[in-house]
Formats: structure tokens, C-alpha cells, sequence
């Protein structure tokens, strides 16, 4: 059971949200609020993903994006929203997003991407992360500091870089789930990031793959 909250101020888009999620029965909605104070304040600690919304009243979504990393620092959040101008993703990435989706995806895709997230992926509507790459290319510096990280966390940092997501890096390394998520653990703590996409992001930045 997967399960999520939702932080969408538009009232007939959240209830299509909560109605979709339930109807599927390895979805639970715990909860969906019109703002990011509301969330932040009474957010169940049982959630996994967090639905979130740029655009809400007083604290846009992205301002909320380290609160809630802060507070819940196992939560995963997927963005969903109608922006997708190369600034807004990019803050909304730097922040600790863990994925970015434009509202106008379909409901089984945004299922699917719940999903991806879940299991340790960071999902992009398909636009989204060709304006990810598109932008890195522009300003990828020259490599001046690996980090200390060793072969095999630089090995499954190419892999995070790749979309794979835990269950992927684990089969294709012939390891655990478990050794990944140490791995990824060490890689988080030597480029001193607290998310996947940030350890992308971070990786890109410096060149490291």
C-alpha cells in the first residue's frame, strides 16, 4: 500500500486526485490540503509521497519543499503542477523534489509515476526531463573534486542519473536493496544532499559522470 497526500489549493483537481487514488487498491490517500501551512502542520507522519502543488495561496509549493524535508525526512515528493519554465523546475529540483510532473498527465501515468517514486525512481513527465538535460548541458563545469566517493558509489550515481531506481540498481549490480540504499546513503552524506534528485543534480553540477 502506497501511501499518499495531496497539496492542491483547486478544488475539483484534488478531488479527482483523491477519487483516482482510491479506486486503486494498493493507493491509500491519508490526506489533502488547500495549502502548504495546513500540510506542514498536520500532514500524517504515515506518509509516503506527497502530491504537491507550486502555485498555492501564501507559500508557494517549492518554499514548502525543505519544511517538509525537514520534518519528515523519509517523504518523498512529486511535484505536480502546470509550470514548466526552466527556472521553476530547476528550483523546484535544487530544493529536494524527487520528481516533477505537469498536471496535464494522465491519471494512469501519474499512478505509474506514484509508483516509480515509490520503489526509489524519480519520475518526470517526459517534456520535463528534456529541459533537465537540455539545461545541464548548457553549464556542466569541468570535474574538480570526486568527493571521496568510491568506484562503486560513483557506479550507482550514474545509475541515479540514468532514472533506475533502487530495485533496478540492485539487479543490475547483483546486490541487495539494502547495499543500495547504504550506498546511497554515503553518496547523499559526501556531496552533502538529502535527496535523489539533488545527488543528480549535484552530480551533473560537478561533472561527476
Amino acid at each position: 500500500m502506497i501511501k499518499v497526500s495531496i497539496v492542491e489549493d483547486h478544488p475539483d483537481f484534488r478531488r479527482g486526485l483523491v477519487n483516482l487514488l482510491d479506486a486503486f487498491d494498493d493507493f491509500e490517500c491519508l490526506d489533502a490540503f488547500i495549502s502548504a501551512e495546513d500540510a506542514i502542520a498536520n500532514i500524517s507522519p504515515d506518509t509516503q509521497i506527497l502530491l504537491l502543488d507550486i502555485n498555492l495561496p501564501n507559500m508557494s509549493g517549492i518554499e514548502a519543499i525543505p519544511v517538509f524535508k525537514n520534518k519528515h525526512p523519509d517523504i518523498k515528493i512529486l511535484m505536480l503542477t502546470i509550470f514548466d519554465d526552466d527556472n521553476t523546475i530547476m528550483n523546484a529540483i535544487l530544493a529536494g523534489a524527487d520528481g516533477y510532473l505537469l498536471k496535464k498527465t494522465s491519471p494512469e501515468k501519474i499512478l505509474n509515476a506514484l509508483r516509480e517514486c515509490h520503489s526509489g525512481g524519480s519520475p518526470m513527465s517526459a517534456s520535463i526531463a528534456k529541459k533537465v538535460l537540455n539545461l545541464f548541458k548548457k553549464y556542466i563545469p569541468a570535474k574538480n573534486d570526486d568527493f571521496s566517493l568510491t568506484n562503486r558509489e560513483l557506479e550507482i550515481l550514474n545509475l541515479l542519473v540514468e532514472g533506475m531506481s533502487n530495485a533496478a540498481i540492485a539487479k543490475k549490480l547483483f546486490i541487495s536493496i539494502q547495499t543500495v540504499r547504504n550506498h546511497i546513503r554515503h553518496i547523499y552524506d559526501k556531496l552533502q544532499v538529502h535527496s535523489k534528485s539533488q545527488a543528480v543534480v549535484k552530480a551533473l553540477r560537478e561533472g561527476l559522470v
